[in-house]
């Protein structure tokens, strides 16, 4: 049978199930080893009242805390909000890390400036 990727699109290997998670965008079931997962970290307060809350505060320097969610999307919900991307089939053979590509790539060039 033909494969369109190298793992078929999961993480299991040696194991035959793996548990099912609800997708945070949709709630479509996907195994957890197929689900995307990302870690999202937002301020508990947006923007606009940072400022009002800080300047009511009897604390200087407090710093309000951080809401710490990991998010879990299927795959069309991953690549509707561009959280991934589709790639050529060339592109599905690279295994690296997109943004480890980007930071050497970014290196290279300061590096050339310099010179």
């Amino acid at each position: 049978m033909t494969q369109k990727r190298r793992n078929r699109g999961r993480n299991k290997k040696g194991r035959g199930h793996v548990k099912p998670v609800r997708c945070s965008n949709c709630g479509r079931c996907v195994p957890k080893d197929k689900a995307v997962k990302r870690f999202m970290v937002r301020n508990m307060v947006e923007t606009a009242a940072i400022r009002d809350i800080q300047e009511a505060s009897a604390i200087e320097d407090y710093r309000l805390p951080k809401l710490y969610i990991k998010m879990q999307y299927c795959i069309s919900c991953a690549v509707h909000a561009h959280i991934v991307r589709v790639r050529s089939r060339e592109g599905r053979r690279i295994r690296e890390n997109p943004m480890a590509i980007r930071r050497r790539a970014q290196a290279g060039n300061n590096n050339r400036r310099d010179n």
